[in-house]
């Protein structure tokens, strides 16, 4: 691998606010060296809605990104969300064709093959596959099972996909910028990465990760990723629900949520009121606590108890020994580490960065982007090699994940 450097870009189109990281990568170490960002236009929900104005907001975070970096992007991983990604699991088995029962590379293609092979439904793509263990005779296996002995062997995929339409309309925006985007990583398990450790995931954790227009979540188990998921549903619709309840712009209310919300409800006395804005100025006026924290608890509990659901029997307190991890910027929310916990039944805390990051990174609307970076080149490295040279769309979209 040559010994230049290559300067990597990490990019979260969300709802409120586009992300940009950029990372000097030598081949053994990535630095972080360069950050920008910008208010979203264009963009609900993690979709794009507006292309010009979601490229232009996008564009002044790249460009942000790079005058602080003081180099170019030469390649981007792009976090991927929204409610038009699915998923499913296929598992697949195979005999060991060895007399001896040795399993052999041929063994382990096969099986992946098969267990990856389900056909998608028309203007459908693949984003991700994600392995889960092998299994040997019925045990399992937590490295490759190359070499071991036994006489059959399985595997499954969590296969993640979605509207090739929306995708392609993301991918586009950082085009514009006369960049490629070398792989699509979801949102969900590029913030996991960050706030979760190994150790997190081989006891089972459960990472949410509440973002303005969407929810994305990832359950880990033995290791790997399990199940994951999103929901159209975030900080945002907190916001209209105060905005509706209390007769406020979306402005007023969302001033309101941050200095006052809460994910349960702590303020026993309805007439303990608080100000809009507290400065006396005309228009200035004040709101029941109480009525501000029932608003935002029950939008919350909901959201919390959505995501129970969705997850099914995937989830178990028994099976997520590490707990659940908040990150994004709505799990800032005042005692929504509490609500959770009691959803789910298990430890939650809110996800923190590794002690090595930069103070101005450490905020958790930080984690997607940090995620992006460090996962996705550690995936690259893993997978394909140098994150330099040939790759794109229809390569990446199928290749991240695709363990064989």
């Amino acid at each position: 691998m040559s010994s230049r450097p290559s300067f990597i870009g990490a990019v979260e189109i969300g709802t409120s606010k586009i992300s940009v990281l950029v990372g000097e990568y030598t081949g053994r170490e990535l630095a972080i060296i360069g950050c920008g960002e910008c208010s979203s236009r264009g963009i609900i929900k993690g979709g794009v809605v507006d292309y010009k104005a979601a490229s232009e907001c996008t564009h002044s975070a790249l460009e942000q990104a790079e005058r602080d970096a003081g180099e170019r992007i030469e390649l981007v991983f792009l976090a991927q969300t929204g409610g038009h990604l699915e998923g499913f699991y296929n598992e697949a088995s195979v005999n060991v064709k060895a007399a001896d029962n040795m399993i052999e590379p041929a063994d382990i293609r096969t099986v992946c093959d098969l267990a990856k092979s389900k056909q998608l439904p028309e203007g459908r793509a693949v984003v991700h596959h994600i392995r889960r263990p092998f299994r040997v005779d019925g045990r399992l296996v937590p490295a490759m099972p190359e070499n071991l002995v036994g006489q059959r062997l399985e595997v499954g995929y969590w296969t993640v996909h979605g509207q090739e339409q929306r995708l392609a309309d993301n991918i586009h925006v950082i085009r514009g910028f006369n960049l490629e985007v070398r792989e699509l990583v979801l949102s969900s398990l590029a913030s996991g990465h960050m706030v979760t450790t190994a150790e997190d995931r081989q006891h089972g954790v459960l990472v949410l990760d509440i973002g303005a227009g969407t929810t994305d979540y990832v359950l880990y188990r033995d290791g790997a990723p399990h199940t994951t998921g999103v929901l159209p549903v975030g900080g945002t619709h907190l916001t209209n629900d105060l905005s509706i309840g209390l007769r406020l712009t979306d402005g007023q209310a969302e001033k309101l949520k941050l200095r006052f919300g809460r994910a349960n409800v702590q303020t026993k006395d309805r007439a303990t009121k608080v100000w809009l804005d507290g400065n006396f100025s005309i228009g200035d006026r004040q709101f029941s606590q109480q009525a501000i924290e029932h608003i935002t608890s029950a939008r919350t509990w909901e959201l919390l108890e959505v995501v129970k659901k969705r997850l099914g029997n995937a989830f178990s307190p028994e099976t997520c020994a590490a707990g659940v991890v908040l990150t994004g910027g709505t799990a800032k929310l005042a005692g929504i580490a509490d609500v959770a916990a009691k959803v789910f039944g298990v430890p939650t805390h809110l996800g923190e960065a590794p002690t090595w990051v930069a103070e101005n990174l450490r905020d958790p609307g930080f984690h997607t982007s940090l995620g992006l970076l460090y996962y996705g080149v550690s995936a690259q490295t893993e997978k394909s090699g140098p994150v330099r040279g040939s790759g794109g769309f229809l390569t990446g979209l199928k290749r991240l994940f695709a363990t064989s």
